[in-house]
């Protein structure tokens, strides 16, 4: 479990091993500390898990942030885009390799509906959106580019026994709202519950999406697809779009000043 509190994800594991005290062959948990808008600590994460774990399976990719004021990360770069979809980028290509041998395997990028927020572009020509910034439309913005990372990864993994998916939990009852007091006014999270009160999922709910494209054998050989509630759905146009795709894939590396002689796309030996 690789997250940003430490506390909290002990608590989680605790929560777990006290739920399957009972089972057998339950595996091992483990905490491992990232910081997913710190690119120095994601590849600090990487690092270690390369060196503890023969294999990888499956790689989730679930944190993130919603509508907070406008930031930048400790790499100056727009706080939803560098947490939301650069960590996840360059998380997900550090362990690549070892994926890759680790075949079959599955990514899966946890995205949202809110993908259709905003203007539906990258704005790669003012990736900080310093000429017009709004909470809602950066978070759009970061998971749209979850669901064009999807469809790009899965195009290059083509064939190598890995397979990538999009997912959408639903509105999951969280502290994933927690800005919405400071970006929108004092008590907008206590609106954001009642209102959404009706749709609400609880995380065991909320979760069943991402287990069904992790484990289940009916999407095994499906990739760079969108998800929601168990089955396949169609994502916004602009996120099927493989000309952004590409250029959002090109203009990431380059954030992240991945190294031109590091090949993600070659497996351990």
């Amino acid at each position: 479990m690789a997250c940003r509190s430490a506390s909290r994800t002990q608590n989680a594991i605790d929560s777990i091993k006290k739920k399957t005290e009972e089972e057998k062959d339950v595996g091992e948990l483990v905490f491992k500390h990232l910081e997913l808008s710190f690119l120095a600590s994601v590849r600090k994460c990487a690092k270690e898990i390369l060196h503890t774990e023969k294999t990888i399976d499956i790689l989730v990719n679930n944190a993130g942030i919603m509508m907070c004021p406008k930031t930048l990360s400790e790499n100056g770069i727009e706080l939803h885009l560098a947490t939301n979809h650069l960590g996840h980028f360059l998380f997900t290509l550090l362990l690549l390799p070892r994926i890759l041998k680790s075949t079959p395997a599955r990514i899966i990028n946890v995205t949202s509906l809110a993908h259709t927020w905003g203007d539906k572009k990258m704005h790669f020509d003012d990736i900080n959106l310093d000429k017009n910034y709004t909470p809602s439309g950066a978070y759009g913005r970061s998971k749209l580019a979850n669901i064009l990372f999807t469809v790009e990864l899965a195009k290059r993994l083509k064939g190598t026994g890995v397979t990538v998916y999009a997912v959408n939990p639903g509105v999951v009852h969280s502290d994933l709202s927690r800005y919405v007091d400071q970006t929108i006014f004092p008590g907008a999270s206590w609106l954001y519950n009642i209102f959404t009160k009706v749709v609400v999922k609880t995380p065991q709910q909320g979760v069943q999406t991402t287990l069904y494209c992790a484990l289940d054998h009916n999407c095994a050989h499906e990739s760079g697809l969108y998800y929601s509630d168990c089955k396949i759905m169609e994502p916004d146009p602009a996120a099927k779009d493989e000309q952004v795709s590409q250029e959002l894939w090109d203009t990431s590396c380059k954030i992240i000043r991945l190294d031109p002689e590091y090949n993600p796309f070659k497996a351990d030996l």
